[in-house]
């Protein structure tokens, strides 16, 4: 089955802990295995005792939907079961505007691991970064919450405090931060002019628009002057809806496949192929990504180093190569079911694995060095003059711009990412 992003009818989610997709697919009629009747008549006496011996009354309700819970938690750290509130917190996420911290999470060993912060949120404010491990908050253990219990303790009113407790590799203490809660606007994508006329393209993670916004951020790029190259950084970006990472893939690609999906059933085997609408035309593109970029964002930069479109740069990405499909309950319930699995257009399943990205480069801190004592041909006395017509004493400003010395202080990654994006452009002129 072939389709292009355009002709989907259903919203399928990639990442995003808290990301929003509905997709209603018909189940299969295919011939079903007896009920296994030793395990149901165990499930039938934990009930009862339960019921009778618990320390404090509980319903029958709460425990079958406790049981339910525990169905999905139980199957892989990205499947859960919706109640009301989570699921209306889903489908807003979505939209772009939510309240809580900002912080995209999932479950691991009993504690809640951050996928990445998002931009411009509380939680990337106060510092906290991919990898860590939320193991209190309130001075409450997470331990033994889902993950949607712990999202919800994260979510309440703005302008009202929470403590996070946390645990960062290589530090061997935890960490107490305290955020204050805010009404979280997301804008997904953010763009500006780099030096010497190289666009810069935010995707912080992918809602519903991203990728129309995606379009028309390289237009405005291109209205501020000639276009050289562009840098697409999807660091620290958890994913979100799948229709939105083709349509993003699609703006660098003319043809070919971007992805494709396959699972038990056959709605989950779907494939996505780039139109012949390029906006970027044929500049110059390095990705960043780094181990917070997740599921959608693999998929773009899984997409553009299989067709040889971008040079991806940065560190290995989170490694979530799966689906998740939002199957609607009554009651205003829903299941968040992982239903697929999705390759790149070389087939490469990267679950648990990762995009590796073509130039390794680590966020990094450089100083610079004092280099006032040398001396050149032009600090000496009686040096003869180049011949050009020029002031050789006065030698050449090869300085980088206030720009350039700013991103090498703040940003590694991004200094490395326009140098070689520079170096690309050089490379094209010539050969032209």
């Amino acid at each position: 089955m072939k389709k292009t992003a355009k002709q989907l009818t259903a919203i399928l989610v990639l990442g995003l802990g808290l990301g929003c997709g509905v997709a209603v697919a018909e189940e299969q009629s295919e011939p079903k295995p007896p009920l296994p009747l030793e395990e149901l008549r165990t499930f039938a006496e934990v009930f009862e005792r339960i019921k009778g011996a618990y320390v404090e009354p509980v319903t029958d309700e709460e425990l079958l939907e406790n049981a339910i819970k525990g169905m999905l938690s139980g199957l892989d750290p990205h499947s859960a079961y919706l109640d009301p509130r989570a699921f209306d917190s889903l489908q807003v996420n979505t939209s772009g505007e939510f309240g809580g911290l900002g912080i995209e999470v999932g479950m691991e060993d009993g504690a809640i691991r951050v996928v990445a912060p998002i931009d411009d949120t509380p939680a990337q404010r106060a510092g906290v970064q991919p990898g860590d491990r939320i193991v209190k908050l309130d001075n409450k253990p997470v331990r033994g919450l889902d993950l949607m219990q712990a999202v919800n303790l994260m979510r309440g009113k703005p302008g009202t405090k929470i403590e996070l407790t946390i645990m960062r590799d290589n530090q061997p203490q935890p960490l107490v931060l305290t955020l204050t809660r805010a009404v979280i606007k997301v804008t997904s994508v953010k763009q500006r002019m780099l030096d010497d006329n190289f666009g810069y393209l935010r995707v912080s993670q992918f809602q519903v628009h991203t990728g129309e916004d995606l379009v028309k951020a390289i237009e405005k790029l291109k209205q501020q002057g000639q276009l050289r190259g562009l840098i697409l950084d999807l660091r620290n970006n958890p994913g979100g809806v799948l229709q939105a990472a083709v349509e993003v893939s699609d703006a660098f690609l003319e043809e070919g496949l971007v992805v494709y999906t396959k699972g038990r059933i056959q709605q989950s085997d779907l494939s996505y192929s780039a139109t012949p609408q390029n906006p970027s035309g044929e500049l110059p593109l390095v990705v960043l990504i780094n181990s917070g970029s997740a599921s959608a964002s693999e998929i773009v930069a899984g997409a553009l180093q299989d067709h040889g479109r971008a040079v991806i740069m940065g560190t290995p990405s989170f490694g979530k190569g799966s689906v998740q499909t939002v199957l609607p309950l009554a009651n205003e319930r829903a299941l968040k079911l992982t239903t697929a699995r999705y390759f790149t257009p070389n087939g490469r399943s990267i679950q648990a694995e990762g995009i590796v990205p073509d130039i390794e480069v680590e966020q990094a801190t450089l100083t610079r060095l004092d280099t006032r004592q040398r001396v050149k041909e032009s600090d000496l006395v009686g040096h003869l003059d180049n011949g050009n017509g020029s002031d050789a004493a006065q030698g050449s400003d090869n300085g980088r711009s206030e720009s350039d010395a700013k991103l090498l202080e703040n940003d590694y990654q991004l200094n490395e990412a326009l140098n070689l994006l520079k170096a690309l452009s050089i490379v094209a002129v010539k050969a032209s």
